[in-house]
């Protein structure tokens, strides 16, 4: 078994739990999105895929584990990644690497992007938002409780922050398809 099928079996046992406690599928619903988005990106820019696939599995390990707050996920995932890693004996150096992917993955925290494979991680947790549009609408409507006009313009508020997270290559990579999902889902009322 490889490593990264040895992580995502690790991570699919806590998205599981978590999807019995919450009625969340947090592997369905955001992170197979960011670990596609994210191979995707690593083939066209070139990236170490191995450091990729690990970083896009890991980056939002801490919240389906119940560690720590939500607001610093990354900084309890980063730890939860380098036991899991060192558990598995991934090389030091190559754990350092994935590590810096789960910690610099949030784009609200204008975290630096040192290494073009942290870039690839941050892009690819935004892009999912735009795979996983239906989740947004859900969280406006049933957790946040917002009645359409405030939910729909949250969820475009949303997009359009996410939109402007990304790195400039990815931004561009992405223009037509952000462009369509405006023009699809919110008509201008004038």
């Amino acid at each position: 078994m490889t490593i990264t099928e040895q992580i995502k079996e690790e991570l699919l046992k806590r998205t599981n739990a978590q999807k019995e406690k919450e009625n969340f599928d947090f592997w369905e619903d955001h992170i197979k999105y960011v670990v596609k988005n994210a191979l995707e990106l690593a083939d066209a820019y070139n990236a170490d895929k191995e450091i990729v696939e690990l970083g896009a599995l890991l980056h939002d390990i801490a919240m389906p584990s119940k560690i720590g707050p939500r607001e610093e996920h990354h900084i309890y995932g980063a730890q939860i990644a380098e036991e899991l890693l060192t558990k598995y004996n991934y090389p030091k150096d190559r754990i350092e690497r994935v590590k810096q992917c789960v910690l610099n993955h949030r784009g609200s925290k204008d975290l630096p992007r040192n290494t073009l494979e942290e870039e690839i991680i941050a892009d690819a947790d935004v892009i999912a938002h735009f795979d996983c549009i239906p989740t947004l609408f859900s969280l406006a409507y049933q957790r946040l409780n917002l009645n359409i006009e405030e939910g729909t313009k949250y969820v475009k508020d949303k997009l359009a922050r996410d939109y402007n997270k990304l790195s400039p290559r990815t931004k561009e990579h992405l223009k037509d398809r952000y462009e369509n999902i405006l023009k699809v889902l919110f008509v201008d009322k004038d």
